[in-house]
C-alpha cells in the first residue's frame, strides 16, 4: 500500500513540479490568440471552456489503453508502478503536452503535419499513410468490442446490432461539429470513469487490499517469463506514454481559448490517466491476493482484461456500481474510437487541403473512411491487433523527435524530449526483434540491436544540430 500512495502522490508532484518546467521550456505566450478564436469555422475550430477541453482531452487519449494495458502489465510485478509513475511524467506528460501545444502553434494542423514540419517531407508522408493505418484500425477495433461488451450485459440484443448502434454513433461524431455530440457527452463520459477508477481506489483501502510493493523486488513477475524490457514498456502504453494521443492532441488545440491552458489540458489529461492506470494495476495485482494469484486467474481466462474488470468491478462495487464500472470500460473505447475516427477526416483534410465547413466535403472524407471501417469489420483482428501496441510506441517515437528537433531550433532545453526519445527507440528497436508476434530473436540480439538503432539516430540528431550551430 505504500507504493501505491507514494505513487499517486509523485503523480500530482509530478503535475505541479515537472509540469511547470515543461511549460517555461515551451515558452507559454498568454496573450497569443489560439486558432479556436483566429479562425472559429464552428465545426472543428470551435472555442471551449478549459475544464471541457480538459475532460474531452482525457476521454479522447483513455480508451481501454490505462485500463487494459495496466492490467496486463500488473502481470511484470511492481515494476509497473514505476513505469506508470515515471513514464507518465517524464515521456507521456512531455509527448502529450507538446504534440498539442506544437499543433496549437501550427494553427491546429495535424500530427503528420507539425511533425513533417520539423523531420522533413519524407517523415511526412510517412507519417500520414502509418496515422491513417493506426486510426482506422483502432476505430475498427473499438467498434467491434464494446458491441461485444454490451452484448454479454444484454444478451437478447445481438452483437451485430450493438455493432450497427456503436458504427452510426461514430458516423455522427466524425461529422458532426465538434461541440454538438463531443462536447456534450464527453465530459459526462470522462467524468464517470475517473469516478469508476476513484471508487475501485476507494475499496482498495476500505478493504486493506494487499497492494504489493516495490521492496518485494523488481524483477519480472511474468508466468511466461517476459523480461521487463522492453515487453512491459510496449504493454503499458496509454498509462505511460502512447503516440495516439499525439493524433487526439490537435483535436482540443483547435479549442482551447488560451495557451495558458495546455498544462491543466495535455499534460494534466496525461497525469489523470497515469492515475487510471495506476489504480487499475494496484487492483489486478491485489484483488486475488498476490500478483502470482492475478497470473493464476489470467492464465484460467486466457488472459482476458475484460474478466477482470468486470470480476473486480461487481466484487468491490456491487452489482449496481459493477453495471456502471462495465459501462465506463464500453464508454472509454467508443469514445476513442470515433475521435480516431475524426481525426483520420482531419489529416486528410490538412494535406488534401479540404476545408471542412461543409458537410458535403467532410462526407467526401468521411465516406471511404466509413467503408474501409466497415470492411475491416469482416476481418479476424486477432493477430494484427498484437502489433497495435507496437506501432502505437513507434507513433510516439517520431513525435518525441519531431519536439526535439523543435526545441533545438528554438534554443530551448531538447533534453526533455531527448531522453524520453532515445529510451522509447530503444523499447520499439528492441520489441519488435524479440517479442513473439516479431521476430523472435534472443533477447542479448534485441538489445545490440536496440543499441544499434539509438547509435543511429544520435548520429543523426548530432548531425543536425552541428550543421544548426553552423547556420546562425
Amino acid at each position: 500500500m505504500y507504493t501505491f500512495i507514494a505513487s499517486i502522490i509523485l503523480l500530482i508532484v509530478g503535475y505541479i513540479v515537472y509540469g511547470r518546467v515543461v511549460e517555461r521550456v515551451f515558452g507559454v505566450d498568454v496573450n497569443r490568440k489560439t486558432p479556436a478564436l483566429t479562425n472559429p469555422d464552428g465545426v472543428d475550430y470551435v472555442p471551449l471552456p478549459w475544464w471541457r477541453v480538459f475532460l474531452i482531452q482525457f476521454l479522447n487519449i483513455a480508451g481501454l489503453g490505462p485500463i487494459f494495458g495496466a492490467i496486463m502489465g500488473a502481470m511484470y510485478g511492481p515494476s509497473a508502478f514505476l513505469w506508470i509513475v515515471f513514464g507518465s511524467i517524464f515521456a507521456g506528460g512531455v509527448h502529450d503536452y507538446f504534440s498539442g501545444m506544437l499543433s496549437l502553434r501550427h494553427n491546429g494542423a495535424s500530427l503528420p503535419e507539425f511533425v513533417g514540419a520539423e523531420l522533413g517531407n519524407h517523415v511526412k508522408r510517412f507519417m500520414r499513410v502509418f496515422s491513417l493505418v493506426l486510426l482506422v484500425l483502432l476505430a475498427t477495433v473499438f467498434i467491434s468490442g464494446p458491441a461485444d461488451i454490451l452484448n454479454g450485459l444484454v444478451p437478447s440484443v445481438s452483437t451485430t446490432w450493438w455493432i450497427v448502434m456503436v458504427f452510426s454513433y461514430f458516423i455522427l461524431a466524425t461529422l458532426l461539429p465538434i461541440d454538438k455530440v463531443i462536447g456534450h457527452v464527453y465530459p459526462l463520459f470522462g467524468a464517470a470513469l475517473l469516478f469508476m477508477a476513484l471508487g475501485i481506489m476507494v475499496v482498495m483501502f476500505i478493504n486493506g487490499a494487499p497492494i504489493p510493493e516495490v521492496t518485494d523486488g523488481l524483477a519480472s513477475r511474468h508466468p511466461k517469463g517476459y523480461p521487463l524490457f522492453p515487453m512491459m514498456f510496449v504493454s503499458i502504453a496509454c498509462g505511460a506514454i502512447s503516440g495516439f494521443h499525439a493524433t487526439q492532441s490537435p483535436l482540443m488545440a483547435r479549442c482551447i481559448q488560451n495557451e495558458k491552458y495546455g498544462r491543466r489540458c495535455f499534460y494534466g489529461a496525461m497525469i489523470a490517466e497515469g492515475v487510471v492506470a495506476l489504480i487499475w494495476a494496484a487492483a489486478a495485482s491485489s484483488f486475488w491476493g498476490s500478483v502470482d494469484g492475478f497470473t493464476h486467474f489470467m492464465s484460467e481466462h486466457n488472459n482476458s482484461a475484460a474478466v477482470v474488470v468486470n470480476t473486480i468491478s461487481q466484487n468491490w462495487l456491487g452489482i449496481v456500481g459493477g453495471i456502471l464500472a462495465v459501462l465506463g470500460v464500453v464508454a472509454a473505447p467508443i469514445t476513442s474510437g470515433d475521435t480516431a475516427l475524426r481525426s483520420a477526416r482531419l489529416i486528410v483534410a490538412d494535406f488534401m487541403h479540404i476545408n471542412q465547413k461543409r458537410i458535403i466535403n467532410r462526407l467526401a472524407i468521411g465516406l471511404p473512411l466509413f467503408l474501409i471501417c466497415f470492411c475491416l469489420l469482416q476481418v479476424d483482428f486477432s493477430i494484427i491487433w498484437r502489433y497495435f501496441a507496437w506501432c502505437n510506441q513507434t507513433l510516439a517515437v517520431f513525435t518525441l523527435w519531431a519536439i526535439t528537433v523543435w526545441l533545438a531550433r528554438e534554443k530551448k532545453c531538447y533534453w526533455i524530449s531527448l531522453i524520453p526519445a532515445l529510451f522509447m527507440t530503444a523499447v520499439c528497436s528492441c520489441y519488435i526483434f524479440v517479442a513473439p508476434e516479431g521476430f523472435n530473436l534472443p533477447l542479448w540480439t534485441g538489445y545490440l540491436a536496440a543499441g544499434i538503432v539509438c547509435t543511429l539516430f544520435i548520429g543523426l540528431f548530432s548531425r543536425f544540430f552541428i550543421k544548426l550551430q553552423k547556420s546562425k
